[in-house]
């Protein structure tokens, strides 16, 4: 993979394309932490004397124009990290208006342009849309991660147009992760959660071989219980994974820990009636929502003394203050751990160590969803793969 050292970048117009798929409320980005994991690549870009391009979708507008999805807010939130101008363009990225508007573009420019998703093209990988977004730059440079899983135009598309290399986000996040597939020092423990096995499966198989130990939490965790004949009522669960969680517990004996209770609720509601229960003894009509104490008690001793630690996936509903204990609790665990090499990926994983405060302990916080599932499964992922 190309990085930033192996290009010349020097007075050229560098294409950029970065993932600025932050949450918008009332016109204001209320997370801008992938607009600040871009800052290095940027700054550098910039302090080489080029003039920076950046393109980025924005949610999942249907191949058109959509006030709901348009880039503008990010501006703002750029413009105050950087500190200095930030030029966007309205019009789609792919049309010669925006074309037209970068051909005097000078060095030291930042310019920002609209949601790639606005073209019908983007994630078809059309040539024709490549070639136009190609035309805007002497150089690209693949930045978002967390988009580097999809073959579409702005990713490996343009890659296959002009020169091209990594960014220092993508290359920091390919390597960290990396290193859990194949420099992962021993005790390895791999903490799992999340609605379902079968969203998960691949990661799971390809990882076991090479844990010590996979503590499950979350609501796939509830197929692998009446796997074994526990009772779990209306809890979230998997019929047609059964087989595949017997399959996976029988051989790998003594890996793979269960929660031991659960923080039930008598319906799925913020305000439920709750009870803490024997996880494999879940009333009838009630659903496990949370690991329970004694759970959390557990997965931190196990946690302790390990030296490379994998998080992905909340324990239990996140998004209900009162089912969260067990994620946040997990966060404290795996933050406060000494000696140990720990990556954690996932939406609501990497909001609970945020909201921790105790981001700063963990050694990498990744920004790619599906991307880092894809490349602990062991795939090959195109928009690396477009970087060679």
């Amino acid at each position: 993979m190309k990085t930033l050292k192996d290009i010349d970048v020097r007075g050229k117009r560098v294409l950029v394309r970065v993932d600025f798929n932050v949450p918008i409320s009332g016109g204001k980005v209320q997370d801008a932490t992938r607009v600040q994991a871009s800052l290095p690549t940027i700054e550098f870009l910039l302090d080489e004397g080029a003039s920076v391009i950046l393109m980025s979708h924005l949610g999942r507008p249907k191949g058109g124009p959509d006030d709901k999805y348009r880039l503008a807010p990010v501006k703002d939130v750029l413009e105050a990290l950087l500190q200095r101008d930030v030029t966007y363009l309205r019009s789609n990225p792919g049309s010669d208006e925006t074309a037209q508007a970068l051909r005097d573009v000078q060095p030291g420019s930042v310019v920002l342009l609209e949601n790639v998703r606005f073209e019908p093209g983007e994630e078809k990988n059309d040539a024709e849309l490549a070639g136009r977004l190609a035309a805007l730059g002497d150089a690209f440079v693949l930045d978002a991660f967390g988009s580097a899983h999809r073959a579409h135009a702005s990713v490996s598309g343009v890659a296959a147009l002009l020169p091209h290399a990594a960014g220092f986000l993508l290359e920091k996040e390919v390597r960290a992760l990396g290193k859990l597939l194949d420099e992962a020092e021993s005790p390895y423990v791999v903490l799992i959660g999340g609605a379902k096995v079968s969203d998960k499966i691949k990661v799971i198989e390809n990882l076991l071989p090479r844990v010590d130990k996979l503590l499950i939490g979350g609501g796939m965790a509830y197929t692998f219980l009446k796997s074994q004949g526990g009772t779990i009522g209306e809890s979230i669960h998997e019929d047609d994974q059964l087989d595949l969680a017997r399959r996976l517990l029988g051989e790998h004996e003594g890996k793979i820990f269960l929660p031991i209770d659960v923080v039930a609720a008598d319906r799925f509601a913020e305000d439920a009636e709750t009870r803490v229960v024997d996880a494999k003894a879940i009333p009838d009509a009630w659903q496990g929502l949370d690991i329970g104490p004694a759970t959390r008690e557990k997965y931190a001793a196990e946690l302790q003394g390990a030296k490379t630690v994998f998080w992905n996936g909340p324990m239990g509903v996140f998004e209900f203050e009162a089912f969260a204990e067990g994620t946040n609790a997990m966060a404290n665990a795996v933050a406060n751990l000494d000696g140990a090499y720990t990556v954690v990926g996932g939406g609501d994983s990497v909001s609970a160590i945020n909201q921790s405060g105790l981001a700063d302990k963990i050694g990498h916080i990744s920004t790619g969803g599906g991307a880092s599932l894809e490349l602990l499964e062991g795939q090959e992922l195109p928009g690396v793969k477009a970087l060679a």
